[in-house]
């Protein structure tokens, strides 16, 4: 039997993988892990999707790759793949534009205070009918826009606010010295530099156990009074009760998060529970949306078809792109 590659939990239409897969290995798709059968899970020879839980390792007996339709990786159990000799990758190139667009429009929302008008003309059309009142507008080349981590997004956002003329800077200890000149950025050398003198910040790190936590007390007390505070990338980066406290104090001026530490929202939490009644001290500060930023017909279709093509370029070439394991990774199969 030839190549098999199997998709353990999918939606119904599987065009775009078949497509991307043609002749060369036959696919197979599931609704749900414990749709998978021990044969299936046994004889795969590739995972595309997500990627199974611990529990299911013992079974990947022919399984040479598991690739991952999402750009994180950190609930992936790497060093247990790795130790099998099974490589995990990532799909870091889908929903770039899509991400550093979304951080853009979460900070014009803020800055030129649309969701406030908004509201506040839905309240009294004719009363509230005050073009003046922008509390959080800013001329955007008179701020500072700065980008914790300096990655595929991270560069991508920082150029757009490069056209809006935004003085830009950076703070990223894993790239290379001479990245700023190329990009025509400023570099700060720690997270507390960056905080102090930027109007806007911007996060586009992973999520590990270097930077949970990363926007937390110490970080938001080195931060310019008045900081907007943009998270498009993982919920736990941000100590969201700091950010809260950050916010009621006036350190934070507004926020928007496309992420939170848990999703759906914990309304239980202080910040999510304030926004959610509308208290006025929160009123308009805060923008949450449902970590949609990656969301577009374009990028749903790319990530579908960049995860299928690594998974059959390594089936078939040995060539393995965006692994994420490397360090756990033994004998690869």
């Amino acid at each position: 039997m030839g190549l098999r590659i199997l998709w353990p939990r999918t939606g119904r239409d599987h065009s775009v993988e078949e497509e991307e897969v043609g002749a060369a290995a036959t696919c197979e798709f599931a609704r749900g892990f414990d749709q998978v059968s021990d044969e299936q899970w046994r004889n795969c020879d590739a995972i595309v999707g997500v990627a199974p839980p611990s529990e299911y390792l013992d079974r990947l007996d022919k399984c040479r790759i598991v690739v991952k339709t999402a750009v994180g990786f950190d609930e992936v159990d790497l060093d247990g793949y790795g130790s099998r000799g099974i490589p995990v990758c990532n799909t870091p190139d889908y929903g770039t534009r899509e991400v550093a667009d979304h951080a853009i429009a979460l900070m014009m929302t803020l800055v030129k205070s649309i969701a406030f008008h908004d509201e506040a003309l839905r309240e009294d059309p004719l009363g509230n009918w005050r073009p003046a009142l922008n509390p959080y507008g800013r001329r955007l080349s008179a701020c500072t826009f700065g980008v914790v981590g300096l990655g595929r997004i991270g560069t991508t956002a920082i150029r757009r606010a490069q056209a809006f003329d935004m003085d830009c800077v950076f703070y990223d200890p894993y790239q290379p010295n001479g990245v700023e000149l190329a990009l025509n950025l400023r570099r700060a050398r720690s997270l507390e530099e960056l905080m102090g003198q930027c109007d806007v910040v911007s996060i586009h790190t992973p999520l590990n156990d270097e930077t949970r936590g990363l926007i937390g007390r110490e970080a938001l007390a080195a931060a310019k009074k008045g900081i907007i505070v943009i998270n498009t990338a993982r919920g736990p980066i941000i100590d969201i009760d700091a950010l809260h406290d950050a916010l009621k104090d006036d350190t934070v001026l507004a926020a928007g998060l496309d992420v939170l530490p848990d999703e759906p929202a914990n309304m239980n939490a202080p910040l999510v529970a304030a926004w959610h009644r509308g208290e006025e001290w929160i009123k308009n500060r805060v923008i949450i949306t449902p970590h949609s930023a990656f969301f577009t017909p374009e990028s749903v279709r790319d990530i579908r078809a960049f995860s299928t093509r690594t998974a059959l370029r390594y089936l078939q070439g040995g060539r393995l792109e965006n692994c994420v394991n490397g360090e756990y990774l033994v004998n690869p199969r």
